[in-house]
């Protein structure tokens, strides 16, 4: 079992290194490729969307999928926000910070109260939704549908990695430092 968690974090830990440090360049996107794949590509999405669904995985079984679906939910009302032009300030930010502090949340998941978490999560969600809505042009639905399926796919992905973390005895603190120090790592460029 070690090994198998050794070489997925270590997949984990090369990916958020080797791809570029933002998604949110300003540019624009469109369409459900361009939905499915910008979360992917972009670091600083990539790892929150996993932390949310390590942060899961170390809830009680009935209660772990609260996170990754208040994220998607509040995820599309914030790219609704970002659509309509609204400004919201501190998004990058926000986006930046949502990477560490999932990251602590990770670490300290067994005594951090659950409401918390879901109250940052929801927060950290509206900030990397606006953001996408800011850069949809076009094909509107496709990209909304795609960023929403590719984050989901990435808490499942996550909370896969968090069940076998937990089986290890220091296994999500250790994640959750990891993912938080990839943040800071972003955060400094």
């Amino acid at each position: 079992m070690k090994s198998v968690f050794g070489k997925m974090f270590g997949a984990f830990v090369l990916t958020a290194v080797a791809t570029p440090a933002l998604a949110h360049t300003g540019g624009a996107a469109g369409g459900l490729s361009s939905g499915l794949f910008h979360p992917i590509l972009g670091t600083d999405h990539l790892l929150a969307m996993a932390a949310v669904g390590v942060w899961s995985a170390a809830q009680p079984a009935k209660q772990a999928w609260r996170g990754p679906v208040l994220f998607v939910g509040v995820l599309a009302v914030g790219a609704l926000l970002g659509v309509s032009g609204l400004p919201l300030p501190m998004v990058e930010p926000g986006i930046l910070a949502s990477v560490v502090i999932l990251g602590l949340m990770i670490a300290t998941a067994r005594v951090l109260p659950a409401g918390a978490g879901l109250a940052a999560i929801s927060v950290f969600a509206l900030f990397h939704g606006h953001a996408h809505g800011t850069e949809a042009v076009g094909a509107l639905a496709g990209y909304m549908a795609g960023f929403m399926i590719a984050s989901a796919a990435l808490h499942a992905a996550g909370f896969g990695l968090g069940r076998l973390a937990g089986e290890l005895k220091h296994g999500l603190a250790g994640i959750g430092l990891a993912i938080s120090g990839a943040g800071l790592l972003l955060a400094g460029g």
